[in-house]
């Protein structure tokens, strides 16, 4: 055998570079499932579903395509727990004279890889991922001598570079960025007839996984009766079509609201499928942009949708790569508390956290609004010691592979990198739920309140958290409005707001 060729389980693409001089007669693909990949954080039930039914069909298209496929599943006695252990073993068994692989998302495999190959004495060639708009050199290159990383510069030499919603040498419609469009609430009445998500039953091959992971790894968190992601290319492609013709007109100007009971609304809920290879980016920003230019979406909800995959995907990439492994680490604020033990049940008093929580045990899903202005505000606001929510997000989510959800969680979410990736930390009262959802009015806490037993735990700790770090804030301009307010507090309302977050604290 010539060439190993090592695919891991979110490079699920037949035309990755690591296929480039693919010959079927002297090469061979290896891929496995093994236990540690769901275990080295708590995987919840759906993510691990989601990988290895993706694995799975990937393999047939594999084999379809007449590559030679050494695949270890995780139910056969003879598989080994984890990647390192079966490469070597398989490695020993087929005496290949190199490895090759697409440079993977995760910096804990790339060592354990790069590891093996040194051990077994074999060139191991990693080559780029072509999945990406741009390379981690490319980002290297815009980053180096910023003292601060801001996504909407990246963003726009990226739309520049790629002539993606260009009008000439000028952005369409005039300005790079409709955010002030993209932030509308649902009115009292509610979201209305939204359309059905896109299902996708689990055929054969997946029920056999879903069967295997309850066996495997029924205690871990989450549920699978509604498990109907898309795990092929094929469903990818028509979760794509129905995001551009169903949902993409009124994407922008929801894309922050919240519903309770409503997980989908008018989300894209692609993040999986293009995370794990089954969607290329430039097809997804092709599509969206090929509705605005055929009047069937708006400019503002387009432009919000390509940032996200054009901009905000890419940069966080950037970062990851060019930041690691010193980023994992971060801990800027000096946050200290576990995480709660209802992140992991739902099992909470606080209506907007209960229904977040809720519906990511049950799908792996929640909005970028659930993930970073609920869940992820509430472990800032309280303290929570950040690695402790990446491992959270990392585990839950079935988009969640370590490159893109560990930026998003220290550095957008937690402020855990200081500033590097956000401006500011993203903090708020419960005003900011109660005006973006009607949670608040099902719950037993008022947002209006700071302190005493019915005040929202949001609002308590947001106060807190100002205090606890003023000094900090006191030299950011963004935070200037908040540090003042702050300000006003004479010392008697600052300790009945600190002895209601020591009451908080004590409670969990």
């Amino acid at each position: 055998m010539r060439h190993l060729v090592v695919v891991l389980g979110d490079q699920l693409d037949l035309h990755a570079a690591a296929f480039d001089g693919f010959d079927a007669a002297h090469d061979a693909v290896w891929m496995a499932e093994v236990a540690e990949e769901s275990t080295h954080v708590w995987s919840s039930q759906p993510r691990t579903v989601m990988f290895l039914a993706a694995m799975r069909h990937f393999a047939l298209a594999l084999r379809a395509a007449g590559r030679t496929l050494h695949y270890a599943p995780l139910d056969d006695p003879a598989t080994h727990g984890s990647l390192p252990a079966q490469l070597r073993a398989d490695i020993e068994r087929l005496r290949p004279t190199g490895l090759v692989m697409t440079a993977p998302g995760d910096w804990r495999v790339l060592q354990a890889i790069k590891g093996v190959a040194q051990a077994q004495g074999l060139p191991l060639e990693i080559r780029e991922d072509r999945h990406f708009y741009g390379s981690v050199r490319e980002f290297a290159a815009h980053a180096r001598g910023r003292k601060a990383l801001r996504m909407e510069y990246f963003y726009r030499e990226m739309r520049k570079r790629h002539g993606v919603l260009m009008h000439g040498d000028e952005p369409e419609g005039g300005q790079w960025n409709f955010d002030a469009d993209n932030r509308e609430a649902f009115g009292a009445a509610g979201p209305g007839t939204v359309p059905p998500r896109a299902v996708f039953e689990p055929d054969a091959l997946t029920r056999e996984v879903i069967a295997l992971v309850e066996k495997r790894f029924g205690t871990h968190p989450g549920r699978l009766d509604g498990f109907a992601w898309p795990v092929t290319r094929a469903q990818a492609l028509v979760a794509l079509q129905r995001f551009i013709t169903e949902r993409l007109p009124l994407f922008g100007r929801y894309q922050d609201a919240m519903w309770p009971g409503e997980p989908w609304l008018y989300h894209a809920h692609l993040a999986a499928a293009l995370n794990l290879k089954l969607l290329n980016p430039r097809e997804v920003v092709d599509a969206a942009v090929a509705a605005y230019r055929a009047g069937a979406a708006p400019l503002a909800g387009v432009e919000g949708f390509v940032r996200q995959i054009l901009g905000w995907r890419e940069y966080v990439r950037g970062i990851y790569w060019t930041r690691m492994p010193g980023y994992a680490e971060l801990n800027a604020l000096d946050a200290r508390e576990n995480l709660p033990a209802w992140y992991w049940t739902g099992d909470t008093e606080m209506a907007c956290l209960r229904d977040a929580i809720t519906q990511t045990l049950q799908h792996g899903y929640a909005h970028h609004i659930q993930r970073l202005m609920v869940t992820g505000l509430y472990a800032l606001l309280l303290g929570v010691q950040p690695q402790q929510v990446h491992a959270w997000y990392l585990a839950v989510y079935v988009d969640a592979v370590e490159w893109v959800e560990l930026p998003n969680t220290l550095g957008m979410s937690q402020y855990a990198d200081g500033g590097l990736m956000a401006s500011k930390p993203y903090v708020a009262t419960g005003r900011y739920i109660q005006r973006m959802s009607p949670h608040c009015q099902g719950c037993r806490y008022d947002p209006a309140q700071r302190t005493g037993e019915k005040a929202c735990p949001f609002t308590t700790l947001y106060w807190d958290f100002l205090m606890r770090h003023e000094a900090m804030l006191a030299g950011n301009p963004r935070m200037a409005l908040q540090v003042k307010n702050v300000a006003r507090l004479d010392e008697a309302q600052r300790e009945a707001i600190r002895d209601r977050a020591r009451t908080l604290r004590r409670a969990l």
